[in-house]
């Protein structure tokens, strides 16, 4: 998971227009919040690799995520509108970002030791 957020988020950097045309009119300074969204995305994935941070991580990506959802469904409206051979990828996007949180949520909960497992069964 760790990784998948870290490219990620660098990707808002090596290809910014991409996030630019899914950005919501509504919203303000689209390049600014492409860059704090990536630079965030970054920082928890690197979170997650440290065990004394990754619920943090988790609660943080499932507040971005949560966030950026806005930006997801702007970029199905812009593909139904433009009639884009890939609306289905937008389409499909929605339920992941759903998985996606279900994913981080699991990070949230106390990780299982080794003892606690063997004494359990």
């Amino acid at each position: 998971m760790a990784v998948i957020y870290i490219l990620a988020g660098s990707n808002h950097f090596l290809h910014p227009e991409i996030y630019l045309r899914i950005m919501p009119a509504v919203l303000p300074a689209h390049q600014l919040l492409v860059i704090v969204s990536g630079v965030v995305e970054i920082l928890l994935g690197i979170l997650l690799l440290f065990p004394n941070c990754r619920r943090f991580a988790a609660i943080g990506i499932i507040a971005l995520l949560v966030a950026v959802f806005p930006a997801n469904i702007q970029m199905l409206l812009n593909y139904r509108q433009e009639h884009h051979p890939l609306l289905w990828l937008a389409v499909l996007r929605l339920p992941v970002q759903g998985f996606l949180i279900w994913w981080a949520f699991r990070y949230t909960r106390p990780m299982e030791t080794k003892d606690k497992i063997s004494t359990e069964g």
